[in-house]
This record gives structure tokens, C-alpha cells and sequence, in this order.
């Protein structure tokens, strides 16, 4: 009973974030037809090579494709959250990491409710950071296309999956400021092929998914923080025939001692997917996908429950 209080806790502090930035009944910016997202000549370059984001410090605001290279032997994603007013990247290294590090080391030796507690020693000013997106989980030598739209500010760039050892990748050096310039890059929407909307009983899209090139529109109808203090994203995932799918579902909620950890489970191969982001917001990401099983699921527990794991086949 402890623990659970103190996960009520600590998402009800964190849950002011999506309060605040609760757009849903705004005007959604009218979507326009342009080249494949994928072939976009004014893509933002991000490289991993090992445990790094290298790309510019600087870039435009409004609609940008990011085009996410992990060159890296591990599974990576890049998330985006814009700070609050004179936070920076060196907040997050130096006030939200080491407690984030402390928590996962007492869990991974078994002190999982002292774990938790240490959760608390977060920073007041972590709770005011706004999801904007980011690539989803993308597997190694392996690219992914993600669009999204920002507004002008200072960001943070991450990304918390886990070394063999538990160890966060963002404490590794996957945390990198981003600073969102007034100018806007005069991009507009790409034009979807599929949707997915993100609703409060889970993940609705039309399964009738052919080969082929996609890009997939994310909708963020409802959003909510969960038992792992994430809120709710979409990985697309292809799932060989040997593939353990509780396994994955367990995998994907980081403070088990055994999940977001590299490698992945066998039979699992990451292909992107639209990282967490503020409820109202919309987002894109690009698959060229070859006849098989797939699914798509959110770093969250008990994902299948949730209707936030579920399972497609593409067929010729």
C-alpha cells in the first residue's frame, strides 16, 4: 500500500504538465499535401553513433521532419520536451538524472519501495516540463523519420533506455539542449496514409495496413500519466514468429529491472513510432513495411489492458 501511494504521488505532481498544455479544443493546423516525408529535402539530420545526439543547436520552429540515424549497436529514440523559464540541459544532468540514477540503482538491488521514494527528490521545475514528441524506439544501424511541430523555446533532448548494466542511457550523455528559434521554417504537415488516434480506451487506427511506404498520423486525442510516470506513445514494432510478447510488454516499462534494458527481447525489431507528447498535439512518422506481424504499443504497464498493445498483420 506504501508504494502505491507513493506512485499516486508522485504522478499527481507530475500531471500538472498536461493540464497546462491542454490544446485539444484548439484549431488543429490544416494539413497540407508535400513530398514523402521521408524524401523531405529540409529534414533535421540527428546521428547516433554511440551514446550522443549530434545535430544542430539550433533550429526553426513550426513543422520540422527530423531524420533520426542510429548508427549506434544499441536501440535509441530521441524524445522532446520543452523547460520552463531558465531551466537548461545542465538542470537535467545535474538535478534530475543523479535522482533518476539513485531511484533505478535501489530498485535494480531489490529495494524497489525505497526506489520510489527517492523518486521524490525531483526537482519542483521537472514537473513543468511539456512533452513535445520525439522518434520512437528505433532499432540498431537502423533510420527513422518523425515529424513534429514546436514552438519557440529551449529544449531537451533525451533518451532513458537502458545499458546492460541498468544504467540510463541520458546519464550516459543521450541529454542535449535544443533551442526553437522564433523563425519558422515554413514546413507544413506532411499528408498521412494511415492515423492512429490516442484515446482514453487505447490505441484506434484501421488494422487494413498493406506493404509498402506509410506515414502515420498521430493523433493525441486523450493523454494521461501512467503507473511508470509516462504518459502514453506509440512504438512500432515488427514481431518475428518466436517472439515473446508478454516479454515485450514487460520490457517496455522502465523501472522494471528488466525492461527498456538492451538488448531487446529476441524476435523484436523497433521501427519508430511518435514519442509522448502534450494532449491535442499531432504528429507523424514514416515505415516502409515488408509482409509480416506487427504491432504497436506504449511504454506503459500492462500495455494490452490499456488497448495500448495491439497486434496487425500486412499482407501483399
Amino acid at each position: 500500500m506504501r508504494m502505491f501511494v507513493l506512485f499516486v504521488s508522485f504522478v499527481f505532481i507530475l500531471s500538472c504538465k498536461f493540464e497546462k498544455k491542454d490544446v485539444s479544443n484548439q484549431k488543429v493546423t490544416n494539413i497540407k499535401e508535400v513530398t514523402d516525408l521521408k524524401n523531405s529535402d529540409k529534414a533535421i539530420s540527428i546521428v547516433t553513433r554511440s551514446m550522443e545526439f549530434i545535430m544542430a543547436d539550433t533550429i526553426p520552429s513550426g513543422w520540422n521532419t527530423f531524420k533520426y540515424d542510429n548508427r549506434a549497436n544499441e536501440t535509441h529514440f530521441f524524445r522532446l520536451s520543452k523547460m520552463p523559464e531558465g531551466i537548461t540541459a545542465e538542470n537535467f544532468k545535474n538535478e534530475a538524472d543523479p535522482v533518476f540514477e539513485e531511484g533505478m540503482d535501489l530498485i535494480n538491488a531489490g529495494k524497489a519501495e525505497e526506489g520510489f521514494a527517492a523518486f521524490g527528490k525531483l526537482p519542483e521545475w521537472f514537473s513543468k516540463c511539456i512533452p513535445t514528441g520525439g522518434s520512437g524506439l528505433i532499432a540498431p544501424k537502423s533510420k527513422t523519420y518523425t515529424a513534429l511541430s514546436l514552438e519557440p523555446g529551449l529544449y531537451s533532448m533525451e533518451c532513458y533506455v537502458k545499458m546492460p548494466n541498468g544504467k540510463f542511457h541520458s546519464t550516459m550523455g543521450m541529454v542535449k539542449q535544443v533551442f526553437v528559434s522564433e523563425t519558422n521554417s515554413g514546413n507544413v504537415a506532411p499528408k498521412a496514409t494511415d492515423t492512429i488516434v490516442i484515446k482514453e480506451d487505447g490505441f484506434h487506427f484501421n488494422p487494413d495496413i498493406r506493404t509498402g511506404k506509410h506515414v502515420f498520423q498521430v493523433n493525441v486525442q486523450s493523454q494521461k500519466l501512467h503507473e511508470n510516470f509516462a504518459s502514453t506513445d506509440v512504438h512500432l514494432v515488427k514481431l518475428e514468429g518466436y517472439a515473446n510478447k508478454d516479454e515485450l510488454e514487460s520490457w517496455m516499462v522502465w523501472y522494471d529491472p528488466k525492461g527498456f534494458i538492451t538488448p531487446v527481447p529476441k524476435g523484436i525489431t523497433f521501427l519508430g513510432g511518435f514519442n509522448d507528447a502534450f494532449q491535442g498535439s499531432t504528429g507523424y512518422f514514416y515505415a516502409d513495411l515488408k509482409p509480416g506481424k506487427y504491432a504497436f504499443i506504449s511504454e506503459v504497464p500492462n500495455a494490452k489492458a490499456k488497448g495500448l498493445f495491439k497486434e496487425f498483420e500486412v499482407l501483399d
